[in-house]
């Protein structure tokens, strides 16, 4: 299974012809995709009683929407609102649904993404494949606005704000649907949305006649003991060699470049996204340290060892991005 997606993913983002042999199915999947829009917003969609803020993107894989709803989520408590976030709880198996986060959850019944956002902010949290019934659950909690986790393509919530995340170094790959391409939706659904946030933009152009792109830029900020929970900051930290960097997320090279950029030497080791880690999984790794993810690192803490650290990161958007961000907000 591991090797099929390696191939997918070189097929997307790399220069392979044999994956065109699958355009039937990629006009088939735009087709039912297609249908199943108009069906859903026309006869399905829900409204909330409050403001819904969609964070979500049209590739598989990850963008980055976590640390940009961690610092939404920072932005609207400062403002005065409560906020909540709604998420399938991907890669969690929850005791039953709406499953409102608490201080005692684990990653094993939320899923990695929003454990971490419930801890990085505090806020409310509710993950349950019905979106509609977790929101109504926040709602009930006292939200005053709700942030759907990776919901652009989750049509039955009802929303009033679409922001979409695009990986600013793979971009859309080979810009098709797929199975062809790591497209939900093509890029064209992004003349739809109200906010463009490009991930580590570089000197990538995108769609500089869209009115609202915004670059973001994901920086190191500290290192956290996993096992005491404690942070430290990033020169307090020495790292005894071997280091073993573990990511479970859908772009592992983008944390394993933001090691290289700290200037650390290291034995890469990627694995799917949402890995459930086990201690077994790093068996092999012998005397040393590990780092990895804070999105791996919630699923680690019961296991983890004195001299494991996760990097801690901060989303970091410039002025014009939170200006435009508040105008929306203030057009609701």
């Amino acid at each position: 299974m591991k090797t099929s997606h390696n191939l997918l993913l070189k097929a997307w983002y790399g220069k392979s012809f044999w994956v065109y042999v699958l355009l039937p199915l990629s006009w088939l999947f735009y087709f039912i995709s297609n249908i199943r829009k108009f069906v859903l917003v026309r006869f399905f969609q829900q409204q909330v009683s409050v403001p819904v803020v969609i964070v979500g993107n049209i590739s598989v894989g990850g963008t980055g929407k976590t640390p940009l709803i961690i610092e939404l989520v920072k932005y609207l408590q400062d403002k005065g609102h409560k906020p909540g976030v709604v998420s399938r709880g991907y890669g969690g198996k929850a005791p039953h649904y709406p499953f409102l986060l608490n201080e005692k959850s684990l990653a094993s019944e939320s899923g990695d993404e929003p454990l971490l956002i419930s801890r990085s902010t505090g806020c409310c949290v509710c993950v349950s494949p019905d979106r509609v019934a977790a929101a109504k659950v926040l709602i009930e909690a006292g939200c005053t606005i709700i942030l759907s986790d990776d919901g652009m393509q989750h049509y039955v919530l009802g929303r009033q704000l679409e922001i979409a995340v695009v990986d600013g170094q793979r971009l859309f790959g080979n810009q098709h649907l797929l199975p062809v391409g790591p497209l939900r939706e093509p890029v064209s659904r992004l003349n739809n949305v109200d906010l463009i946030v490009v991930n580590n933009p570089g000197e990538t152009k995108l769609m500089p006649h869209h009115p609202n792109i915004h670059a973001m830029n994901l920086e190191p900020v500290a290192w956290r003991n996993i096992a005491a929970q404690k942070e430290f900051s990033l020169d307090a930290v020495i790292l005894m060699q071997p280091v073993h960097a573990v990511a479970g997320i859908g772009n592992p090279q983008r944390f394993f470049k933001t090691l290289d950029s700290l200037s650390i030497s290291f034995n890469a080791h990627p694995f799917p996204d949402h890995h459930t880690f086990s201690p077994q999984d790093f068996s092999g790794f012998n005397n040393g340290t590990v780092v990895m993810t804070e999105k791996d690192a919630v699923k680690c803490q019961a296991f983890a060892k004195p001299d494991w650290y996760s990097l801690v990161v901060g989303a970091r958007l410039n002025e014009h991005f939170w200006s435009a961000f508040q105008q929306k907000l203030d057009a609701l």
